[in-house]
């Protein structure tokens, strides 16, 4: 995930300041020196670095903090702050325009304009509630029209598409026309990229933007880039003008350092992050969201966001009433899998909890994906009265689950253990009396 070698390191740095109790001018300088170090390690732009720990150290070393009672904890307050300013302080929202408001998608070959562009006009029918047609203004990759119309039927997205135009503008003019004459509200462009900045890349945008004049131009990068992709933004930037960037690949194996350089260098905001591979797995950009998980904060309000998302609030409800009465069966223990699953992998979900990346028990494990897909093809391999009632699980009945599933009989015994293990635990929790009564009161609060 990005950002975890500059976490653990930020983490092992304040660790040590915290063990400190009272600081000094020089422990503050010997850590910052250490941070400037993480921050360079993680491709962050020595300019940046350079800034960062200058405001840092001008707030961190004044009386009123290393006399405090906490100053460790004050120092990673201002540390918080200083990265959460040097990500942009707040997010910024797309520019609202006259409809249809023209979204034009620019960058280098190999960043993923184009399935940015399907994934941006799915985040914004779904949590925007607009219509939205994608225009394929890409005429230089071979096949990216259909990879655009691929995309737009596997989402049910409008794609506008000539592939005999000869220009991009041939193509972007009439999408405008079609997505005015049909009333969409937004018109997101996918344009062509090159393996590098060249003036025929530069050419052909400054036609599009000409022609369509746009609310919104967003640079797509790639964050695995690293330090290069600040130097595209910085290029774009001057050459072609950009509103706001979209970085991708942010739950690669990637160091960081493009999303903390980016603003600073480039003077624009970064608005959306691409976080995985799937259509919804791209998401506003929340700059005080995304210091606190570098800093080992977690990220609880999008945890909630996502849960929110996904989580049925009449059925939670059922559920828990059924959970009271030790009712659950088997096809509930499929349909929390699949919530689970669809807001993101294990990784993603653990990463956005406070602290999670200090607890040592939970650090180095391997979370296996496949084994949710193991255990959804058991339950999905029995047959309704099964899955409403195991305890008729024979030998035979499970020998013929293993082989429906792929798995071995050892496989579906674990899974049912498991299942009733959790059913011998809900049982003594509703049979357990509530604070104020006999006996040991609950630790939480059954809703």
């Amino acid at each position: 995930m990005a950002f975890e070698t500059l976490s653990a390191q930020l983490d092992r740095i304040f660790s040590r300041l915290r063990s400190k109790g009272k600081l000094t001018e020089s422990d503050v300088d010997e850590a910052l020196k250490e941070v400037r170090r993480a921050l360079l390690n993680a491709d962050v732009h020595f300019k940046v670095v350079k800034q960062f720990i200058a405001s840092v150290r001008e707030r961190a070393v004044g009386e009123e903090v290393l006399k405090s009672l906490t100053p460790a904890q004050q120092v990673i307050k201002i540390v918080n702050e200083e990265l959460t300013h040097l990500l942009g302080d707040t997010a910024v929202t797309l520019a609202r325009s006259s409809a249809p408001r023209v979204l034009l998608l620019c960058g280098l070959q190999g960043s993923g304009k184009t399935t940015t562009a399907a994934k941006l006009g799915l985040y914004l029918r779904e949590h925007e509630h607009r219509q939205v047609l994608l225009a394929a203004c890409d005429l230089v990759r071979p096949a990216a029209i259909d990879q655009l119309e691929q995309l737009g039927n596997q989402l049910s997205l409008t794609v506008f598409a000539d592939k005999d135009a000869r220009d991009a503008v041939a193509v972007a003019q009439p999408a405008w026309q079609e997505a005015r004459h049909k009333a969409y509200d937004d018109l997101i462009v996918d344009t062509a990229g090159r393996l590098h900045i060249d003036e025929d890349l530069m050419r052909e945008l400054a036609q599009i933007k000409q022609a369509l004049k746009p609310a919104e131009t967003l640079l797509v990068v790639d964050a695995m880039t690293g330090e290069d992709a600040v130097t595209v933004a910085e290029r774009f930037a001057q050459e072609i003008g950009i509103s706001g960037v979209i970085l991708t690949k942010l739950d690669g194996d990637t160091r960081g350092g493009a999303a903390l350089s980016i603003r600073a260098v480039a003077q624009v905001p970064i608005k959306f992050i691409g976080v995985g591979e799937k259509p919804s797995a791209l998401e506003p950009f929340y700059p005080d969201r995304m210091a606190s998980r570098i800093l080992g904060m977690g990220d609880v309000l999008s945890l909630i966001e996502k849960a929110s998302q996904e989580v049925d609030e009449q059925k939670a409800a059922d559920l828990s009433r059924r959970a009271r009465r030790a009712e659950l069966t088997l096809d509930d223990f499929l349909e929390q899998i699949g919530q689970l699953r669809r807001m993101g992998s294990m990784e993603q979900v653990l990463g956005m909890l406070p602290g999670m990346g200090r607890m040592k028990e939970l650090k180095n494990v391997q979370i296996d994906e496949k084994e949710l897909k193991h255990i959804e093809a058991i339950v999905r391999s029995m047959t309704k009265e099964e899955r409403a009632h195991p305890e008729i699980l024979n030998a035979s009945r499970r020998r013929r689950i293993a082989s429906g599933s792929g798995t071995t009989v050892s496989d579906v015994n674990r899974l049912i253990k498991q299942f009733e293990e959790m059913g011998k635990l809900l049982k003594q929790v509703s049979k357990m009396p509530k604070k104020g009564g006999r006996g040991r009161a609950l630790p939480f609060r059954l809703p």
